[in-house]
């Protein structure tokens, strides 16, 4: 049963642009969703279904999914595919796979076939072009994986090519700056789930005290284990960042952990490219 503390969905709309894209794909429009944690506590089967009719009223090219399908027993995944197999889109659903649907050992194997089963495409290192051959789509293995090697595909593309990455855990970024990434779409952190008005995500707030205060008074801290254990970069918590010549969007997700969301709903995001030269 569905017990946790969250919000009414909100969709998030902004227009991105990307130097060189091709002018044919300037209005294109993505939908990302994230972060499901589909295990019967952490997402309702009612914004499940909304969720999916709002992101089919917005008629995509594409739809995006970054990870967390699951949130540890990877048996759901097969309930929830045939739920996001009324999922629409021009060119296709394209997905990336979280810590959390690589939780066993034998996880990551069911959540791809229960996903590919439905005719959503899971990239793991690897390079799609729904777009074209001009702007490649990749999909990166989980930070936390032992196998997320960006140069082995990421070498494959020309530094002129403009490309967009599926990367679940934000942290990559810090990495990924070596990189040409003109778009990393994210999730993983929900975040923060709680947003103080004027401050920001709680999990900011928290690495600031630690940062300010002695050894000694940290395991009194609430949530900094937590928090710690979860991202490095909390400032990259939620919306658009431009980090060096790279940009970053980290998507709020649906599911939602204890102790719930406060002024952090989650999240359909609306992205529509636009091209940009000079």
């Amino acid at each position: 049963m569905y017990w946790t503390l969250s919000e009414p969905l909100s969709i998030e709309r902004l227009t991105i642009a990307i130097a060189d894209l091709p002018a044919q794909l300037s209005g294109t429009k993505l939908v990302q969703l994230s972060d499901f944690h589909y295990d019967g506590l952490r997402l309702s089967e009612q914004q499940l279904i909304e969720v999916i009719a709002r992101s089919n009223q917005e008629n995509p090219d594409l739809v995006l999914l970054t990870g967390d399908y699951v949130t540890d027993d990877p048996t759901p995944i097969k309930a929830l595919a045939t739920k996001l197999k009324d999922l629409s889109s021009k060119l296709g659903i394209y997905a990336s796979l979280g810590n959390h649907d690589i939780y066993y050992p034998h996880s990551r194997l069911e959540v791809t076939q229960a996903l590919t089963q439905v005719g959503i495409t899971v990239l793991w290192n690897a390079i799609a072009y729904p777009l074209g051959p001009e702007f490649p789509l990749v999909g990166l293995a989980d930070f936390w994986s032992g196998e997320f090697k960006p140069s082995i595909v990421l070498s494959q593309i020309a530094d002129s090519t403009p490309r967009l990455v599926l990367s679940h855990n934000p942290d990559t970024a810090a990495i990924l700056k070596q990189w040409r990434v003109d778009l990393q779409l994210s999730g993983h952190t929900h975040g923060g789930q709680i947003v103080i008005p004027g401050l920001g995500p709680a999990p900011v707030i928290i690495q600031k005290i630690r940062n300010n205060t002695p050894n000694i008074i940290h395991p009194w801290i609430p949530f900094l284990k937590e928090c710690s254990n979860v991202a490095i970069n909390w400032q990259w918590a939620q919306g658009w960042h431009q980090i060096g010549r790279n940009q970053l969007y980290v998507n709020r997700g649906l599911g939602t952990y204890f102790p719930g969301r406060i002024s952090c709903p989650p999240e359909l995001t609306v992205i529509t490219l636009v091209s940009h030269n000079g």
